[in-house]
């Protein structure tokens, strides 16, 4: 109930009255049925703007970090994150990978819409990074669409560091649902889950006009930061 009152009531009103986002490709999202939407992660606002503007529930696997912050602010984070249902994953370890995408074929099973950003992180530089292959396993073992998503704009409005995010207008951009069916069986194959992965990358990159980077994005930030450079790249276009 109190996604729908935050969604319908509260949040939502608010974001579409400050970001005012133009959105495009509505249609392509399933009117019913599990279905999974893959976007690029470019701000902690996307969290917020694109399950704002769908009409149905949008559950999102979100790192478990948002669940244990500490001090006051930590456990509003967490109390948030639970009241919209959203799903907690401990992306440490080597059973990480197979938690997350237990919890994600738990909520396409039940019919429902999987959020997910195949980059596993945030962008640090604006630009989209090579996904991992969890989307396509899910997709793949559920046989449910995937709906690429990019979201324009939220890099500007709050990069990482920037606490309130600037008021400016976005875009969301939705792109017509990719069919896997032919796949089908092949999930623990690498080259298979690999091609599915990068097929649902050049959909979010011909969506978002983005540079590609075919790195891992925490590779490249990791590096980054230990080259001692202190503060990410501007943005490439």
């Amino acid at each position: 109930m109190f996604y729908y009152v935050l969604k319908y009531v509260v949040l939502g009103p608010l974001l579409r009255l400050f970001f005012r986002p133009v959105i495009k490709g509505m249609e392509n999202i399933p009117a019913d049925g599990g279905a999974i939407i893959a976007g690029n992660h470019l701000s902690f606002s996307d969290h917020f703007l694109m399950p704002a503007i769908i009409k149905r529930r949008v559950t999102f696997l979100a790192k478990a970090e948002y669940f244990t912050g500490p001090g006051v602010k930590g456990r509003l984070t967490a109390a948030f994150f639970r009241s919209i249902g959203q799903i907690p994953v401990d992306r440490s370890g080597k059973n990480a990978g197979q938690a997350a995408i237990r919890e994600g074929l738990g909520v396409l099973g039940r019919g429902e819409l999987l959020g997910i950003y195949p980059e596993g992180t945030r962008s640090h530089d604006g630009r989209l990074y090579k996904g991992k292959v969890g989307v396509a396993v899910m997709a793949i073992r559920a046989q449910v669409p995937v709906v690429p998503c990019a979201m324009v704009g939220t890099f500007e409005i709050q990069p990482p560091g920037k606490v309130v995010p600037r008021i400016k207008q976005v875009t969301i951009r939705f792109g017509e649902p990719l069919d896997f069916s032919r796949y089908a069986g092949l999930e623990n194959e690498k080259a298979a889950i690999r091609a599915v992965t990068d097929e649902i990358m050049y959909a979010i990159l011909g969506l978002s006009g983005q540079e590609y980077v075919d790195e891992y994005a925490a590779k490249v930030k990791a590096a980054e930061q230990e080259d001692g450079a202190g503060k990410f790249p501007k943005r490439r276009r």
